[in-house]
């Protein structure tokens, strides 16, 4: 593995610590979740595939936690059966096991996709929703990701490390990213690392896409959705796409930003990510508690 070994900086050069105040547990099905901080605000963080609710720890924690919230995080696993619905229900179930009333619910990518359906089916949990890297409907190159995963894994075989790494460096970063030298570096010995113990998400695959735009109509608290402009497996329109079908919704899109924009600048998306939960309506620790 070449590079420094360092976890990379954000294109801005912004790089955080996890915050010392963290408790950990799990749900009574077994989901282990993480809390963060010691504010009474609290904000739940629901990472894309791959699962793993450390993705946040780096960047996005220290950010809300500086800021008062309570932060939530938890894992959900890379299993290839887990999708948007599923997905969905263990949201849920973290946010009954945790008592917690209606917050922010902050998704990237399958995250987001959860989310917006717990929108649809459990709206009273949320009080807003930010939502990253997302998309409403199927697309072409959604679809060919698809079929060129399912093809991968019915083979049975598995790419050298240095190769996934390579793959996912150019799926997951933007040219910004990719033209210095040091973050390209070190970007490809972290993907490096989870492809060979196993941590990575690639090549997985999960249920289709369904058609949703419609159904998103039914969505009645405040969304903000977020696009990374140079995002090849969750493209920038479709991302918009979805802010034009939910009432009342706001899109913005980061430039230089690939579809893990929220590590690559970190700086920029914190910003959008604090300023859209400093608009929402305080959230009243007292009421409309899961049921």
């Amino acid at each position: 593995m070449r590079g420094t070994g360092r976890r990379p900086q954000g294109a801005d050069g912004t790089e955080g610590a996890a915050g010392s105040a963290r408790t950990t547990g799990h749900t009574p099905g077994g989901t282990a979740y993480a809390l963060h901080g010691t504010g009474n605000l609290p904000v739940v963080l629901v990472a894309g595939a791959g699962g793993t609710g450390r993705i946040w720890e780096h960047h996005q924690v220290p950010a809300l936690t500086a800021a008062g919230r309570r932060v939530v995080t938890f894992d959900h696993g890379p299993a290839p059966a887990t999708g948007p619905a599923e997905l969905a229900a263990r949201t849920r179930e973290v946010l009954r096991a945790l008592d917690l009333p209606p917050c922010p619910l902050v998704g990237h990518s399958l995250g987001a996709l959860a989310v917006q359906e717990l929108l649809l089916t459990d709206a009273h949990l949320a009080s807003g929703a930010l939502l990253v890297a997302t998309r409403g409907r199927p697309d072409a190159v959604g679809e060919a990701v698809a079929r060129a995963e399912a093809a991968f894994a019915g083979a049975g075989t598995r790419l050298p490390a240095e190769y996934e790494a390579f793959v996912r460096l150019v799926q997951h970063l933007s040219p910004r990213t990719l033209a210095d030298e040091g973050a390209t570096a070190e970007w490809l010995d972290l993907f490096e690392f989870a492809a060979l113990t196993g941590g990575s998400a690639a090549y997985q695959p999960g249920p289709p896409v369904r058609d949703r735009l419609a159904d998103y109509g039914r969505i009645a608290v405040p969304v903000l959705v977020v696009g990374f402009a140079d995002d090849v497996l969750a493209p920038a329109p479709l991302g918009r796409e979805v802010a034009a079908a939910i009432p009342g919704a706001r899109y913005t899109e980061l430039p230089d930003t690939g579809h893990l924009g929220f590590l690559e600048r970190p700086g920029a998306f914190n910003t959008v990510l604090l300023d859209f939960l400093a608009a929402l309506a305080p959230t009243d620790p007292g009421v409309s508690r899961v049921p």
